[in-house]
C-alpha cells in the first residue's frame, strides 16, 4: 500500500525548522505589543462572495487560484486566500468599526492553488496588520515605520527596499482607467489572452501582466500620476517628508497597483532582490471603501500582509538568525536504572516549577550510560543530570557538557539552586 503523501505545495514545518518560526512570530508579536495592535483571530473558511466582493471578480486570486467548493447546504465556501477581507468582515460584524478606530493584526495560514515555488506554496502563511477609522497620512507612516522597525529587528533592513505609488481617489482611477482603456484598444490584437479580456471588465489589472509583449506596449502607455487630483498628490508628498523625516527611504514605482480591487490611494511593497523572483515580503496600502463594499459602515482603512515562508527563508540564507536558535533543551537528565526513574520525573519537574526558563529533558526507555550521554551532547543542552544506581539519590552527578565538560557532584536538595547559579 502506497504511502500518504502531504498535499503538493502544503508543507510541514518540521521540529528542526520550528524555532526559526518561534523566532520570527515571537519578533512580531513583542514589537505589535509595543505598537499597541490588538490580534484578532477569524476562520479559515468564509463565503466566497466575500472574497468576490472584495479582491475583485477579473483577479487571478478569485479566477484561478481560490479553492472553492458548495458544502451541504449548496453555499459556495472558499477556503481564505488572503486576510484583509476577512479581518474587515469579522470587524464590521462585530461592531468594533462603529464610530471607533482599530489598530488589529492577526496570522495563519491563507490558501492559493498556485504553482508551488521556492519561498511560494499553496498553503502559506501571512501576518497582517489592520488599521481602520484613521484617514490620514500619520496612520500610514505608523504602519510603514512599524514594518521597517521589524526588519531592523530582525536584521534584514539592510536589503529591503521600500517602493510606493499613489492610486488616487476612485475619480482619479476611473479616468485614468479611461485613457489607459482608450490606449490598449488600438493594441488589443497585440495583448496576451489574459489582457484582452480584462480590458473590458478591469483594465488597470493589464499593468500587473507579465507578458512581455503587453509590458512593452504598457511602456508607451498612459502614466497613473498624470491623473492623480491634486490633494491627493499633496498626500502622498507628505507621506515621502513624513517617511524621510524617520530615516526611511523610499522609491517610487508607478506601475505598482497591486493585485486586488480594493485598494486606494497608498500601496506599497518591500521588496528584496535576495530571494529570486519572489522578490516581495510584504505587501499593503489603503482601501477606504473595502467596509461600504461589503455592506458595512464607510470606513477608512490602511494595512499590508507579510509572507512567512519567505521571511523565513530571507533569515536563514542570510545568516540573520540568533547563534543559539537550534538550542531547544537546556537539561538533558540521563536516567539509568529503573530504581531512580520516580526521582528523576520528580526531580525534573522540580526543576521546570522553580527555573521555568530552563528546558529540560528527560531521558525515558532505558539505555546505557554512553547511549544516554551521546544523546545528551546530540540535543544541544548544557548539562546533564546523570541518576543511576539501585537506590534514590542522595547526590546528583552534574556533567557540563560545553567548554572543559567539568563534572561535579551536588546534594539533591540543592541542584535547582546550582542550576540558577549556572544559567545566571
Amino acid at each position: 500500500m502506497a504511502k500518504i503523501q502531504a498535499i503538493r505545495g502544503m508543507n510541514d514545518v518540521l521540529p528542526d525548522q520550528s524555532p526559526s518560526w518561534q523566532y520570527l512570530e515571537q519578533t512580531m508579536r513583542d514589537l505589535l505589543a509595543a505598537y499597541a495592535y490588538r490580534e484578532i483571530r477569524f476562520p479559515i473558511v468564509e463565503q466566497t462572495q466575500l472574497f468576490k466582493r472584495s479582491i475583485g471578480e477579473v483577479t487571478d486570486i478569485v479566477e484561478k487560484e481560490m479553492y472553492t467548493f458548495e458544502d451541504r447546504n449548496g453555499d459556495s465556501l472558499s477556503l481564505r486566500p488572503e486576510g484583509t477581507a476577512c479581518c474587515v468582515r469579522a470587524a464590521e460584524q462585530h461592531g468594533l468599526l462603529y464610530n471607533q478606530t482599530q489598530k488589529l493584526w492577526y496570522i495563519g495560514p491563507m490558501y492559493r492553488h498556485e504553482r508551488p515555488q521556492k519561498g511560494r506554496y499553496r498553503q502559506f502563511y501571512q501576518m497582517g496588520v489592520e488599521a481602520f477609522g484613521m484617514p490620514g497620512i500619520d496612520i500610514e507612516a505608523e504602519i510603514l515605520m512599524l514594518s521597517h522597525d521589524l526588519w531592523q529587528k530582525l536584521g534584514i533592513a539592510d536589503v529591503l527596499t521600500l517602493e510606493l505609488n499613489n492610486l488616487g481617489t476612485a475619480q482619479d482611477r476611473s479616468n485614468y482607467s479611461e485613457a489607459l482603456k482608450s490606449y490598449l484598444l488600438a493594441h488589443k490584437e497585440a495583448l496576451d489572452e489574459d489582457s484582452q479580456r480584462r480590458l473590458e471588465k478591469n483594465v488597470l489589472r493589464i499593468l500587473d501582466s507579465k507578458s512581455p509583449k503587453t509590458r512593452e506596449i504598457l511602456a508607451q502607455a498612459p502614466q497613473l500620476p498624470a491623473y492623480i487630483s491634486e490633494a491627493s498628490a499633496r498626500s502622498f508628498t507628505a507621506l515621502q517628508e513624513l517617511l524621510a523625516a524617520a530615516g526611511i527611504d523610499c522609491t517610487i514605482n508607478t506601475r505598482l497597483v497591486r493585485g486586488l480591487d480594493y485598494y486606494n490611494g497608498l500601496v506599497f511593497e518591500w521588496t528584496t532582490d535576495q530571494l529570486g523572483a519572489q522578490s516581495a515580503v510584504c505587501s499593503g496600502g489603503r482601501y477606504d471603501g473595502l467596509s461600504k463594499q461589503l455592506g458595512g459602515t464607510d470606513t477608512p482603512g490602511v494595512g499590508f500582509a507579510l509572507g512567512m515562508e519567505r521571511l523565513v527563508l530571507l533569515l536563514e540564507e542570510l545568516n540573520r538568525l540568533p547563534a543559539d536558535i537550534s538550542r531547544q533543551v537546556d537539561v538533558y537528565i540521563a536516567v539509568l536504572g529503573q530504581a531512580v526513574q520516580q526521582q528523576a520525573q520528580i526531580l525534573a519537574r522540580d526543576i521546570r516549577q522553580n527555573l521555568p526558563q530552563c528546558r529540560v529533558l528527560t531521558h525515558c526507555g532505558g539505555g546505557k550510560y554512553n547511549s544516554q550521554l551521546k544523546k545528551a551532547f546530540a540535543s544541544g543542552a548544557r548539562c546533564a543530570l546523570i541518576l543511576e544506581g539501585d537506590d534514590v539519590q542522595a547526590e546528583i552527578k552534574i556533567k557540563v557538557l560545553e567548554d572543559d565538560g567539568e563534572t561535579s557532584v551536588v546534594e539533591a536538595s540543592e541542584v535547582v539552586g546550582w542550576l540558577s547559579e549556572f544559567f545566571k
